[in-house]
């Protein structure tokens, strides 16, 4: 279950699971924020077909943001079967254009670095930009689309 956001905009700081549904409907609430959910199924469903157990969701998604920028994912490696998966969220191009272009967003690995730092995406997108405090993300098993 995804708790409730605090009073900076930000979920309570930690991975939290949810079923598919209840985080697709937790995030359409404006025409944006329900197209992003609905691209980011169709990348789900290419990482479960790949052998991907979990993916997190970070930026439109653990904000109240009424019209947040774009997508902000990233996704576990092990067990993934690189061949099988769609190569936009490989491709590392200019400012990641494939993957924006296809998913509205970045589909990162969790391990990879982040604009130079030595952090994670896993650890940075559980980190506020703008304080630098922690902050929540939901964690979602990409075999349970429903």
């Amino acid at each position: 279950m995804i708790p409730a956001i605090k009073p900076d905009g930000n979920l309570p700081p930690g991975i939290n699971w949810a079923p598919w549904l209840e985080f697709r409907d937790r995030s359409g609430t404006t025409w944006w924020r329900r197209r992003l959910p609905a691209v980011l199924r169709v990348a789900l469903a290419n990482l479960q077909s790949a052998g991907c157990l979990t993916a997190y969701a970070d930026g439109i998604f653990v904000s109240s943001k009424s019209e947040p920028g774009d997508l902000d994912a990233c996704r576990e490696l092990a067990g993934v079967e690189l061949e099988r998966l769609d190569p936009a969220p490989l491709t590392s191009d200019y400012g990641r254009a494939a993957q924006k272009a296809k998913y509205g967003g970045e589909l990162l690995a969790v391990s990879a670095g982040a604009g130079g730092e030595s952090r994670a995406f896993l650890e940075l997108y559980q980190t506020d930009k703008d304080t630098g405090d922690r902050k929540g993300i939901v964690a979602l098993d990409p075999g349970g689309l429903t």
